[in-house]
């Protein structure tokens, strides 16, 4: 009801308008008539006309009608330099807030629910750089400011923020109209008020705000780099600590664009996915997935067997695995692309200075102008007394251990119920051994939904891994012994070996950075560019966060490199707004975007499609259907907010939804779509046609019956 007094008001405002002609009085012409003929009037009664003249004034803009430059003028006429401004500044800029407000009111929530994400990013930036922005607009009058108030009142500028802003930026403009009302008798045209002159003058000082920051920018950091003495030339154009996802896409970037670029190693090229990760990682689930195969070879009409693993041959195919990708990461293909590859262990001496102690036992010290910090992290391990003892392994040390191996070890407890310590369980379940599963949590997979975690650990149970949820480790004892509690009381877990896999942590020691001062929590803190606090030091991958992938780390790797190469020209904010990830259980799953509990938590509306792989035909002549694809879309829209696919294939099918997000493409262009048949891709045109049928024209279809039902006679 409120909307509509507005909307009415508002109406009823722009209606007198054009009913009663109120526009002859607010041309030059008609303000000149009005101004000669109220002059004597307000010699004798001053206060009456500058109240009278104060609320026009407020009505007109706050109802957004044309007629505030004309109105200016008449104040100069009328009240003077002095008096006019003072009247002007003040109604206009409470006027302004009024059409401000009512556009916030009536439209902004309709707006957002629309254009919501495109308006989110208009608001970061306003929330940055606001007062500044805003103050740049109301000081060039190129911008009409009845729009600007229109605009501003669907973002999220505070109204005081708004208010006192618009006062002072409208001022000078005030002035300069105020006073040439002044002389209203020789003022033929409000072309000559606004001359070129005068727009260019008010643009420089509009653009005075951002000189301003750029001038401020450069004094915060001359007081960053104080007491450092920059080099008067470079070895470099930029050295990259890590050669992992991160720090090799960032100097291959750097190549490409012939800058002159070391990269330092001080383990293995290729970091922790090629080497300890994802290629280890998926070989040992494939060889899993084949031995479950053998076992369950009845599903397809074939003799269920018992499979024989030899461990030391599987293990033999892992590392034979990474032996075939590693020339894809290697010293000798980036040397090739003109990357100066240096193994060794890097620390940073000052903004600009690298120290490396090379494997070789030499020393080198690079000077260069950026630097980027790519160093990764590592599995967390957990204080737990007596876990030094029991000769732990984690998913880094774990593939040199089994390789050692004749057979797999009997009793394996996996300490987390994360995406890593699942992959793993299930595979060396499935390869032989009997695992523990023992979670914290009251679920498997926290960050998905809970439907998800609960089909995880029926997966896990069904493929034989006792999980143990709610169980706290407590400590380890005799060396193969785990102590968990739950409720209260104390249970053991027998083990073999223990394999940790709670999580990881940034590598942040050992490469200068509390020397410097730069700032560490979990990660390295850097801003949205990646810069950490001094802007030609960055940060990428693992050690930056906030994801731990792979596919991240290369993602950010561009931002970085870019940023550090080119940031004195355009700098880059790191795009976080499509990241894909995948679990590899068996079903896998994969997501994009809003979970339902992310959603709800963030107090999104969104609705719900879903499409069970039960009915999908390929999963159906596979024997594989377990799981579903959700789709989380926008109310009465088909713009995808996220997507959750739980499923044989998951993480492949998930990539279409990543590319529609990206790109803005919403149900309707899959559903429009030709997947081949039968593939198991046609599970995304299928969700598409679930949600295009839940919002079927029923009453234009009953209209279509009937005249269906007219044509048969």
């Amino acid at each position: 009801m409120k909307k509509i007094l507005i909307i009415l008001a508002l109406v009823v405002a722009i209606a007198s308008y054009f009913l009663f002609d109120l526009g002859q009085y607010l041309s030059l012409e008609g303000i000149k008539d009005v101004a000669a003929s109220a002059d004597a009037y307000y010699q004798d009664n001053p206060a009456l006309v500058i109240g009278l003249f104060f609320l026009a004034y407020i009505a007109v803009t706050a109802a957004s009608l044309p007629g505030a430059a004309v109105m200016t003028l008449a104040a100069g006429a009328l009240f003077g330099v002095v008096t006019g401004t003072i009247v002007v500044s003040f109604a206009s800029t409470i006027g302004a807030t009024l059409a401000f407000l009512a556009s916030r009111y009536v439209l902004r929530d309709t707006i957002e629910s629309k254009f919501g994400q495109r308006l989110k990013t208009m608001n970061e930036g306003l929330e940055r750089d606001g007062p500044f922005y805003l103050f740049t607009i109301r000081m060039i009058p190129l911008f009409p400011f009845f729009v600007v108030n229109l605009l501003m009142g669907l973002t999220r500028i505070k109204t005081w923020t708004y208010a006192w802003v618009s006062q002072i930026g409208m001022l000078l403009g005030t002035i300069v109209y105020v006073n040439a009302g002044t002389q209203l008798a020789q003022i033929d045209s409000l072309s000559g008020i606004a001359s070129p002159t005068v727009i260019g003058s008010f643009v420089l000082l509009g653009i005075m705000p951002w000189i301003a920051k750029a001038i401020i920018g450069w004094l915060q950091r001359r007081r960053v780099y104080k007491g450092f003495t920059r080099p008067k030339s470079y070895d470099r154009n930029m050295v990259v600590i890590g050669a992992g996802a991160a720090g090799l896409v960032s100097s291959y970037i750097a190549a490409t664009v012939k800058a002159k670029v070391t990269l330092v190693e001080a383990n293995k090229m290729g970091g922790d996915c090629l080497n300890y990760g994802c290629v280890p990682s998926k070989a040992l689930i494939k060889s899993a997935r084949v031995a479950e195969s053998m076992r369950h070879a009845d599903r397809y009409g074939l003799k269920a067997v018992e499979p024989e693993v030899p461990f030391r041959e599987t293990m033999k195919r892992v590392h034979d695995v990474i032996a075939d990708i590693e020339p894809h990461d290697s010293v000798e293909r980036y040397t090739g692309l003109g990357v100066d590859v240096v193994e060794g262990y890097a620390k940073i001496i000052d903004p600009w200075t690298v120290e490396i102690a090379r494997n070789d036992g030499e020393t080198q010290r690079l000077t260069t102008r950026s630097i980027i910090i790519a160093s990764g992290g590592s599995p967390f391990v957990p204080p737990l007394p007596g876990i030094e003892e029991s000769g732990y392994l984690t998913s880094d040390t774990m593939w040199d251990a089994f390789s050692e191996m004749d057979n797999i070890p009997g009793r394996i407890a996996v300490l987390g119920g994360g995406p890593i310590g699942s992959e793993l369980s299930q595979a060396l379940q499935r390869l032989g051994a009997q695992v523990t599963q023992v979670e914290m949590a009251d679920r498997l997979l926290g960050k998905e939904d809970v439907e998800v975690s609960e089909l995880a650990k029926m997966a896990l149970e069904a493929s034989g891994i006792d999980v143990l949820l709610q169980h706290k480790a407590v400590r380890v004892e005799n060396g193969n012994q785990l102590i968990v509690e739950h409720d209260g009381t104390e249970k053991t877990v027998e083990f073999d070996t223990l394999l940790v896999a709670v999580g990881r942590k940034a590598r942040l020691t050992g490469y200068g950075l509390e020397e410097l001062g730069i700032d560490t929590e979990r990660t390295v803190v850097t801003d949205e560019f990646l810069q950490t606090k001094f802007p030609n030091i960055l940060a990428a991958g693992d050690v930056a966060g906030p994801y731990q992938f792979t596919h991240v780390a290369s993602h950010q790797a561009w931002f970085a490199s870019v940023n550090a190469l080119f940031g004195q020209f355009k700098k880059f904010k790191a795009d976080y707004r499509v990241i894909p990830w995948t679990t590899f259980i068996d079903p896998e799953v994969a997501r994009v975007g809003l979970s339902e509990a992310e959603a709800k938590e963030q107090e999104t509306p969104y609705e719900v499609t879903r499409y069970d792989l039960d009915d999908l035909d390929r999963a159906i002549a596979e024997s594989s259907t377990a799981g579903f694809v959700k789709v989380l879309t926008v109310p009465g829209k088909d713009t995808i907010l996220g997507v959750t696919i739980v499923g044989d294939h998951a993480g492949e099918l998930l990539a279409e939804y990543v590319l529609a997000m990206k790109h803005g493409l919403g149900l309707n262009k899959i559903l429009g779509t030709i997947h081949t048949y039968p593939t198991w891709a046609e599970a995304n045109k299928y969700v598409a046609g679930e949600w295009k049928k839940a919002r079927k024209p029923e009453k234009l279809l009953s209209f279509v019956e009937k005249y269906h039902s007219w044509r048969r006679g």
